[in-house]
Order: structure tokens, then sequence, then C-alpha cells
């Protein structure tokens, strides 16, 4: 097993390494490095377990995968970046080793980010919010309340879920299996994604498909609401029965913008 003080789980904390990094050679803009996935699989290798505690709240988890330090850095500093540390506001959240947090984070309780995830500059985490293993949320990003974004072990090589700059994730929104959402874009709230989801673009009038090898990619600057089509077959028919799908209804402008705005004071 790697120990919790190996290089890798250190970069990770630090933000010198990502189980997914921007590279604009990469067809889709990311390049994935499954070693350290491999690294956060081997931690769950070893099955003690051991007790952590935080004011009235005790833990129970492998030796691997402890709660992060929030207020210590790995070299031992407080956690401040330009006299802007990021904030965990109290009730409940909990925070794996292995995550990173850049400065101007928020996080509001209760929410969980698991081992392995890049959380940018000025994010908003709201409440009851899952930030699942690896998942890449970039800078000035808003997952609002009870937002799922999945995470990604295995395979290795698999692209994590990734949210880039700038972008909104409405309440209640599901982002899984690999799924990139550009910068900009809005997801609206209750929209759900997988790798494999079909998104139609009414702006563009074209199809988005995904598939297990090339996971679902929302443009930039798309707006994306919960919409339906008509289910086939002869039943389907007779009892109005639809599918659920997601619809790119425009491009963000500046009206959209306003209404997904967070105030500064907030951040």
């Amino acid at each position: 097993m790697i120990a919790l003080t190996s290089t890798i789980l250190e970069d990770l904390e630090a933000g010198r390494r990502r189980a997914a990094t921007p590279d604009a050679t990469a067809p889709d803009g990311w390049r994935v490095d499954p070693t350290v996935k491999a690294a956060i699989l081997d931690q769950f290798r070893d099955r003690q377990t051991a007790h952590w505690s935080a004011g009235p709240f005790a833990f129970r988890d492998r030796v691997g995968v402890p709660p992060k330090q929030l207020f210590e850095s790995v070299d031992g500093l407080v956690a401040e970046a330009a006299g802007r540390p990021w904030r965990i506001v109290p009730g409940g959240t909990s925070i794996r080793a292995g995550v990173h947090l850049e400065p101007g984070v928020v996080v509001m309780p209760p929410a969980y980010v698991n081992i392995g995830a890049w959380i940018g500059e000025d994010v908003m985490v709201d409440s009851h919010v899952l930030v699942g293993s690896c998942a890449q949320i970039g800078a000035r990003v808003h997952l609002a309340a009870a937002v799922q974004i999945g995470g990604v072990l295995e395979p290795a090589g698999a692209r994590p879920v990734i949210v880039e700059d700038d972008a909104f994730v409405g309440a209640g929104s599901i982002l899984l299996e690999g799924v990139l959402v550009r910068s900009g874009a809005v997801i609206g709230a209750g929209v759900v994604l997988t790798g494999t989801s079909t998104l139609y673009d009414l702006v563009a009038e074209r199809v988005l498909v995904g598939t297990m090898d090339e996971p679902l990619v929302v443009p930039a600057g798309a707006v994306v609401v919960p919409g339906s089509r008509p289910a086939r077959g002869a039943f389907a028919e007779q009892n109005g029965m639809g599918i659920a799908t997601a619809l790119i209804v425009k491009q963000r402008d500046a009206g959209t913008s306003a209404r997904v705005a967070l105030e500064g004071a907030l951040r």
C-alpha cells in the first residue's frame, strides 16, 4: 500500500498534481492521469480502520483515507493564500484527504467532497452537494443545493466529471460518468446528464451523444434545461408517455448571467 504521506497524495492536496489536467493537445482539452486513481485505489487495500474526532463528531474509516486537515497544509503552514483562505461553514460537512481546495472556496453544510477532487478558486459548494472522487471543478463555479457530481475511480484511465470555469450547476442536478461541462455553461435545476446521455441542441439543431469511450461534452456557454421527447411504440403513444431528456435552449447571455450570479459577499 502507498502510505498517506506518499508524494502522490501530498501532491493532490497541494494542487501540484490532478486526476485530470487541462491540456490543449488532448482531444477534449483534458489529460487524465491514471496513476492518481491507481494510488487512491491503493489506499483502500489496507482494511485497517482508525478513529478521528472533530468537536462532537466521531469518524471511523480506512487508515488510508482520513479526513482532510482543513486548517493546516501539507507543509505545516496555515491554509491561507494571499490572505484568502477557504471557508468551511459549520454543520456536518466532510472532506477527505487528497482533496485540493483553491483560495476562496466556500463549502456550505452538509456537503461531502471525496478523495482526489479538485475545487477551483472562489467556487461555491452549496448545501447537500456531493463532489465525487477525482471530480474537477473549475474556478468561480457555483454548485447549487443538492447537486451530485459523480466520482470515477475505475477504470483508471476514464475521464472524471469535469466542470470548467464560470459554469453554473442548478439545484438538484446530477452529473455522472465523465460528463464534461465547458466553461460558462449553465445547467438548469434538475438536469441529469450521464456520460452516455443524449443532449438535444435546439440552437444549433444538432444532437450530441456521449459514449463510454467519449463521454458527453456540454458546449461552452450552453444553457441546458430538463425536457422530454415522446416514447416510441403504440403502447407509449396510447398512454401519452415520454422520456426525460436534456435540451440546450440558448446560449448564455447577460440576462442568464444576472439570474445565476452570486453576490461577491457570499463568496
